[in-house]
């Protein structure tokens, strides 16, 4: 649905004088891997998202890096302090206003429990367009991760969403919701002894199953069991967000729960790789049934110098070897040589030795294969590799980031190469303030991190300097994708308990998952 269209043509009440348009995307209950296509493409061309503080935070990595991120939760958080709703409205309005796309990222579907029929009337009062992208609502997904369907043949054919956090107690016609063979409850955790009483009242049979759903579809989900009845004791403790399902088909969880048996259920694991490098091993963890956190704690800037880069440039014909150890540097040498006209051709007279697959893909896509990739993927051995192949490699280019380990160039000239160690890109730390770091150092603080997986050395060293070698040190599981890394970890005082010989997340994530278990 868009509210006097929010592409070019715009018709109607609303202005053409309005560049900007706001979007109210669905981002589903928990889970980052149930936000819909359209949704994830219009984070990816947003200007600034505003979310809220049931969206996960994962979702924020999908959005560009120039995009503003502007929390609006209504209770206080790592990520900002609350807004009201009036504010969050003035927000939307006032950005739109300025030309800006905006992403109203809410929790579950915006037309479920959402308010976001409030928000799209102030948006039409003030003529700005808007469109609204409905999301898998917490209604179906949550009792869907406990095992719980809502409808079943023989066993429920009607359902009945009502919320508990009313402030009026005859608000809900619980009379009407009592009838329906599934009733659903959103926000009624507080509520939920008045709540069960009235559909008691309203002729429900107390013997009723029912379930209270915690967290639903993340790691922290937690599903209590009881009958209507007793569902008020058997949730004392237990803390919002939940929602409540009662009906026979609660029943039907003991035979079809399927969310907690996977090997990562339960378990948040902590991703330190920049957004962009991050989707493989987000979805190796959800596959598992964990919930990824992606905080990127390093991102790429250009060389503090360039004078090396541009030397290199200058003379690629006369490299026998380049040596590839991430696929960073890949991207980043293509990037400095399109920028100065060149493409793959000037590789030509060169043999390309990459680090392992992943890096060896990053040079795929631009057009050229590598003539070596050795089955120990780390900097020392992709220099062993060559050295292998050819003893008397001569002159050697190695593309890395600045300030890089210097094992392979140590290696090669030990054994007769020229190598020159080119800085194609630097790394510089995220501030504690982005939302995703500020909410993985919450979680760290917390103790609510089962596992960490590094990537880099540099991401070691950024995650002790803003969380601190005693949190890292209560995480059951850290993981490193190779020795150089393992290496900065134990420097650091820090023993991993994965390392992985290939520098293969996916791979990495299941030693995660097997180091886990061994935990339990």
């Amino acid at each position: 649905m868009c509210a006097g269209g929010c592409g070019e043509e715009r018709a109607g009440r609303y202005s053409r004088a309005v560049a900007g348009a706001v979007y109210l995307v669905g981002a589903g209950p928990g889970d980052p891997g149930l936000i819909t296509q359209r949704g994830a493409d219009l984070l990816a061309r947003a200007d600034v998202v505003v979310y809220d503080g049931l969206a996960s935070p994962v979702l924020l990595r999908l959005a560009p890096d120039g995009c503003e991120r502007v929390y609006a939760g209504k209770k206080r958080s790592p990520s900002g302090e609350p807004l009201a709703q009036r504010d969050i409205e003035a927000l939307l309005i006032e950005r739109a206003r300025a030309g800006k796309r905006v992403v109203r990222l809410k929790g579950g579907d915006p037309f479920v429990f959402g308010r976001g029929a409030e928000e799209c009337a102030a948006l039409a009062a003030a003529g700005i367009p808007f469109e609204v992208v409905p999301g898998v609502s917490a209604a179906s997904a949550v009792p869907a991760y406990a095992g719980i369907p809502l409808t079943a043949r023989g066993v429920a054919s009607t359902v009945a969403f009502a919320t508990g956090h009313e402030a009026e107690p005859d608000a809900v016609d619980w009379a009407a919701v009592a009838r329906a063979d599934t009733v659903v409850l959103f926000m009624a955790l507080v509520t939920v002894g008045e709540c069960c009483a009235r559909l008691v009242a309203a002729g429900r049979d107390p013997a009723t199953p029912a379930a209270a759903i915690h967290w639903g579809t993340t790691a922290a989900q937690v599903t209590v069991v009881a009958t209507l009845r007793d569902l008020p004791r058997a949730v004392a403790g237990l803390k919002p967000p939940a929602l409540v399902v009662i009906g026979e088909v609660v029943r039907l969880r003991s035979e079809i729960a399927w969310h907690e048996r996977r090997a990562l259920a339960g378990r948040r694991v902590l991703v330190t790789r920049a957004a962009g490098q991050a989707e493989k091993v987000v979805r190796a963890v959800a596959e598992l049934g964990g919930e990824p956190m992606v905080a990127p704690l390093t991102r790429m800037a250009p060389p503090s110098d360039d004078a090396p880069l541009a030397t290199a440039l200058g003379k690629l014909s006369a490299y026998r070897w380049l040596v590839f150890t991430s696929a960073n540097a890949v991207d980043h040498l293509f990037a400095a040589m399109a920028a100065r006209g060149l493409d793959a051709r000037a590789l030509a007279s060169a043999r390309l030795a990459c680090v392992g697959r992943a890096t060896a893909a990053a040079l795929a896509r631009h057009g050229l294969s590598a003539d070596l990739v050795p089955s120990h993927g780390d900097a020392a051995g992709v220099a062993r590799a060559v050295l292998e192949r050819d003893a008397a490699p001569g002159a050697v280019l190695v593309p890395r980031a600045e300030r890089g380990r210097e094992e392979a160039a140590a290696l090669l000239t030990a054994a007769g190469a020229a190598v020159d160690l080119v800085p194609v890109y630097r790394l510089e730390p995220v501030p504690a303030s982005d939302p995703a770091v500020a909410h993985a150092l919450a979680r760290l603080a917390a103790g609510e991190v089962d596992a960490v997986a590094f990537f880099a050395p540099s991401q070691v060293r950024a995650l002790i300097g803003l969380a601190g070698r005693a949190a890292l040190a209560r995480v059951k599981v850290l993981a490193a994708i190779g020795e150089t890394t393992a290496a900065a970890l134990r420097e650091s005082g820090l023993e991993p308990s994965v390392v992985a010989s290939a520098p293969d997340g996916e791979a990495l994530v299941g030693r995660i998952a097997a180091a886990l278990a061994k935990e339990t």
